[in-house]
């Protein structure tokens, strides 16, 4: 327990201002008088290793790495308690920013009574918030893999500007102000949205890895979904402010909880931190680890390449990569639009109130239930015993761990129909709302396998990849969110969902060929790793 609390925020903060005084307040090993330094860094000059700097000089230095197989501080050492820990801080915390987003969506008709805005404008209330978690990755996640910096930091840091945003939009008194503080919220809210699952990666095998993942994207998905059933109720009865106030109760005790007890799980930070304890106690320079090796050869303008153009290369010249990230715009969009489409459908038609209007999100939990026990027991059936016989990075044939969104794929266009053509008041409304539910298996299915195989195809680029994926399926939401109303004002809801189900056919069809030709695909891509 106290590793874990020397190695939160609020650990690293008392050691910041009182280690000079009190050097045996949670200290590390290094720090203690019994520490002995190890065999292997206790190198003749003879066995150092040899390292060329760009400029050309020559810099000899003892690499620093965990201890042993068994070392204490390396994330993928730690007790199975503390791991679960750890990855429940993360689903409360993703579930808190995710949820931020739509706990707006009752409060939209009340925006504009208030300001005496139009539907476009109180509708930007859900749309800035979506563009701001998507452009906050394209920042924070290269941020969180500077080892001088790592994710803890940056997760604790930007959180807590979050929370007192969320108390700043409960007191707003202008449109302009609760719109900025809106796409603020979901820009500093953005880091667990692209990095969590990297600080899970940190701590799990990588045949273990996607079993938390799957639970951690859940809290994910049910945050926008949960939101509206959250704030409809108390708005109807309390106004606008309180969808904001809720938001602020929610992620206020979260963020006390991760300043005290969310340690670093960066493992270059670790070692980072490692090295120059080591060069404090032994006073030897030549102790550095290998992330700093690396980092020291990059300008700024190669990491901004890295973080910000490379990943739309990819895009482009990738067609995998492509159709993950135009599949899963489409997904999100269509999730998205259901804010739209739901008063429409629930309250014109069949006559619920404001907070029943958002009850037909809970089709989404049976969803889920579904989904992730399926894809567990097949993931443990099929695949893990597999991965355990491979050598890394693909462990494996990659493609034939999307065979679970090959048979689930259909299922969208087939719930998007069903609701599209039983959305009329002389159907029952629980018949569109089991639409709902056969299309969210999908949903859950569809971001699992292909975050997996992203993850494993492009493991050099894959922190890049997912944080412009998040962008653009985050601005293609944003878009859905604006533009589903007039679409579906035009086409009748039956017309316009429809034609997000013609879209999802198409993407049906693209995850069909990627199982099938993906490995070729592979071969001759550039930025893929084909074997």
């Amino acid at each position: 327990m106290w590793d874990t609390i020397r190695e939160s925020s609020l650990g690293q903060l008392a050691r910041l201002l009182v280690h000079s005084r009190r050097p045996d307040l949670l200290p590390y090993p290094e720090e203690l008088e019994s520490f002995q330094l190890p065999a292997s860094l206790s190198q003749s000059p003879s066995s150092l290793l040899d390292t060329k700097l760009d400029d050309g000089f020559r810099e000899r230095v003892v690499m620093v790495d965990w201890y042993s197989s068994t070392d204490p501080s390396n994330p993928k050492t730690w007790t199975f308690a503390k791991k679960v820990w750890i990855t429940t801080q993360m689903g409360l915390y993703t579930f808190a920013v995710y949820v931020g987003s739509s706990l707006y969506a009752p409060s939209e008709a009340q925006v504009m009574s208030a300001f005496g805005a139009s539907y476009e404008v109180a509708a930007l209330g859900i749309a800035l918030y979506v563009v701001g978690y998507g452009v906050g990755p394209l920042l924070w996640s290269p941020l969180s893999e500077i080892p001088s910096i790592g994710r803890t930091n940056i997760y604790v840091a930007t959180f807590f500007v979050f929370v007192w945003l969320a108390l700043g939009a409960s007191v707003v008194d202008n449109l302009a102000g609760l719109l900025i503080i809106r796409f603020l919220l979901g820009f500093f809210g953005s880091p667990c949205l692209a990095t969590a699952g990297a600080t899970l990666d940190d701590m799990f095998r990588p045949w273990k890895l996607p079993y938390v993942l799957t639970v951690w994207s859940a809290s994910a998905t049910l945050g926008p979904a949960l939101g509206p059933i959250v704030s409809g109720f108390a708005v109807t009865e309390m106004g606008w402010r309180w969808s904001n106030w809720e938001l602020f109760w929610l992620s206020a005790p979260i963020l006390v909880v991760m300043v005290v007890s969310l340690p670093e799980t960066n493992p270059d930070t670790i070692l980072h931190r490692k090295a120059a304890r080591l060069r404090a106690r032994t006073g030897r320079a030549e102790l550095h680890c290998e992330a700093d090796l690396k980092r020291a050869h990059m300008t700024p303008r190669q990491i901004a390449v890295d973080a910000l153009i490379k990943p739309w290369q990819i895009n482009a010249l990738d067609p995998a990569v492509l159709y993950t990230t135009v599949y899963a715009a489409v997904l999100y969009g269509t999730y998205y639009s259901f804010f739209e489409a739901f008063p429409l459908v629930f309250v014109d038609m069949h006559g619920f109130n404001l907070g029943e209007s958002g009850l037909p999100f809970l089709a989404f939990v049976p969803g889920l239930m579904i989904a992730v026990p399926s894809y567990i027991v097949w993931f443990r059936i099929k695949v893990e015993p597999a991965m355990r016989k491979e050598p890394p990075p693909l462990y494996g044939h990659p493609e034939s761990r999307l065979f679970p969104a090959v048979l689930t794929t259909f299922l969208a266009p087939v719930g998007l129909f069903i609701f599209a053509w039983t959305s009329r008041p002389d159907v029952h409304w629980i018949v569109p709302i089991l639409g709902l539910l056969v299309l969210y298996i999908c949903v859950v299915i569809a971001f699992q396998c292909m975050n997996f195989y992203i993850s494993r195809c492009y493991p050099k680029y894959s922190a890049s990849l997912f944080a412009a994926n998040t962008f653009a399926r985050s601005c293609f939401a944003a878009g859905s969110i604006l533009f589903s109303t007039p679409m579906y004002q035009t086409l009748g809801v039956g017309g316009g969902v429809s034609l997000l189900g013609g879209l999802s056919v198409l993407c049906a069809g693209g995850m069909v060929f990627l199982w099938r030709y993906g490995d070729r695909l592979r071969v001759r891509s550039r930025f893929a790793q084909s074997s």
